[in-house]
This record gives structure tokens, sequence and C-alpha cells, in this order.
């Protein structure tokens, strides 16, 4: 019965990956993201992630792809996410309220031309959209990586990586296997290195 449940899962996983890869539009949306990210550093902007639970966790992974190394050892990239200080999130969010614990972040670090990755299965998630709302405001670039139907995050995205699933833990695998593609284009389109 487990083995079951174990190759069920893998299939799941495997079919929400097929359908990315059969929908030209999705795959030039994410294309469009790293170009757009491009962009931003190579006019000096930095890239701030941000996401709640599991979201938050590919918003550091993510960001520290590009801060650190992702395939070849560079310089590092501007990039972080707004999630990795406790003090900070839990002195806004206990002042302020916890759908303000990013945005209240980007009032004090982001510019124009910066730009946000909000990371959400439901795209629903109050902080992010806030975090959206002013990001739209400045003149940030805006990227929202959602689940199916995009939520209210895609009234607010620049571009909109919805992926084809309504399953949480399915929506998850297909993120981080997209951020990491971006990753992977930036850095080699930054620095002149071919992705193997």
């Amino acid at each position: 019965m487990g083995s079951n449940l174990v190759v069920k899962k893998l299939k799941e996983s495997i079919e929400v990956k097929s359908k990315i890869l059969s929908d030209k539009e999705l795959i030039k949306k994410i294309e469009n993201s790293a170009e757009l990210i491009v962009r931003a550093l190579k006019n000096g902007k930095k890239v701030i992630f941000c996401g709640n639970g599991g979201s938050a966790a590919d918003a550091q992974h993510l960001a520290a792809e590009l801060m650190g190394k992702f395939y070849f050892n560079r310089p590092p990239l501007p990039a972080f996410s707004l999630t990795v200080n406790t003090s900070v999130l839990t002195a806004i969010g206990n002042d302020f309220g916890y759908e303000k614990v990013f945005v209240r972040q980007l009032q004090g670090i982001s510019e124009k031309g910066d730009v946000i990755v909000g990371i959400s299965t439901s795209g629903n998630s109050k902080n992010v959209i806030e975090a959206f709302k002013y990001a739209k405001n400045i003149g940030m670039n805006v990227i929202a990586f959602t689940g199916k139907n995009g939520g209210k995050m895609k009234d607010y995205a620049d571009v909109l990586i919805n992926v084809p699933s309504e399953d949480t833990p399915r929506i998850q695998e297909s993120h981080i296997t997209i951020g990491h593609i971006i990753c992977g284009i930036v850095e080699s389109a930054i620095f002149n290195e071919v992705i193997k």
C-alpha cells in the first residue's frame, strides 16, 4: 500500500510538470520572468522574494541561489527574502498586523525598478498582496508564483506563473523547479556562461 501511494504521488508530480511543459504560454511567462530579473539586475536593481510557510522556504531558497551561487562561482547578485529576520517579522506583526510584515520592509528598502517575487499557492496571501500593491505603486516589477487560478495576486502581477494544479505540495514542487530554471537563466545571462 505504501509503495502504491509513493507511485501515485510521483505520477501526480510528473503530471503537473507535464502540463507546464505543454503550456507554451506558461513557458513564455517563465522566460519573461527571467528576462525581467536580468534587466533589473543589469540596471543596478535588486530582487526581493516573499511568501509564507513552505513558500517562505522557497523564497529564501531562491534568494540564496542568486546571492550565493547556482551553477558556478561568480560575484553575488543582489537578492534576498523578506522572510528571514524573525525580529523584524514579529515586531511588525505585533505593532502593525501580520498583513504588513512584507510591505513595511519594502517601504524601507525597495525602489522603482526592483523586482518582487511573491510566492503563494492560493494566490491570496494578504501580506503578499499588500506588498504587491505597494510595489506596483512605486514602479517595481511584480512576479507572482501561484497555483492554478492565480488568486487575487494575479490582479497585481506583471507576470503570473500559475502552476496548473490545486494541490499545495504539487504546486510548491513546481514553484521550486521553475525558480531554479529562472535562477539558471539569470546567472547565465548576467555572467555569459552557457547552461549545461
